[in-house]
């Protein structure tokens, strides 16, 4: 019987195993949507309350993770509308966001191309960001992304080829940016 089956029929552990499965890429999806981390934890229990909350109306053939980043999505437009945040409040990741395993010079640079990556990825509009955090981070196909923000599968590719063309110069210029203060 397949999870969603499950879900349908009120099986509490089915929703602890969707909890468990999907919460590390819906929560890693509203924390750089948000770019806040208490924020993005608000809006996560949000989105697993819903699907309980829905459990039993769910299509047998809905295709969860779809369904979860959809419902995260509308989640973080109805935060973003009842508390008018500007662009101006957001914060930066921090190391409590993407936490250290080591202290080498391997994973140091690694997780400085992290940082500059998620840097890079604030810069970009809205617009672009969702579509990257899901196509390229969250590995969605564009179709599934299409369905999550309700547009066309070739809006979601040019979207998707516009934010890379974004991030790439939006790295460039951070890049440049560092070495000349150096």
């Amino acid at each position: 019987m397949s999870l969603v089956q499950r879900i349908r029929r009120g099986d509490a552990s089915a929703l602890t195993t969707a909890y468990e499965e999907y919460r590390p890429r819906v929560f890693g999806f509203l924390l750089r949507l948000s770019r806040r981390r208490e924020v993005a934890e608000e809006l996560l229990q949000d989105v697993f309350l819903k699907l309980a909350a829905h459990a039993t109306r769910l299509h047998e053939d809905t295709d969860l993770p779809a369904w979860l980043f959809t419902v995260a999505r509308n989640a973080w437009i109805s935060y973003r509308r009842w508390a008018a945040l500007d662009l101006g409040r957001y914060v930066a990741l921090d190391d409590r966001d993407f936490p250290a395993r080591a202290h080498d010079e391997a994973h140091y640079d690694a997780r400085r191309r992290l940082a500059d990556v998620e840097r890079a990825l604030a810069t970009l509009p809205e617009t672009y960001r969702e579509v990257l955090i899901l196509c390229a981070i969250e590995g969605l196909e564009p179709e599934r992304v299409a369905q999550i923000l309700d547009v066309r599968a070739d809006a979601v590719r040019q979207r998707l080829s516009r934010g890379r063309k974004l991030l790439e110069q939006a790295l460039t210029e951070g890049h440049a940016w560092e070495v000349a203060r150096a």
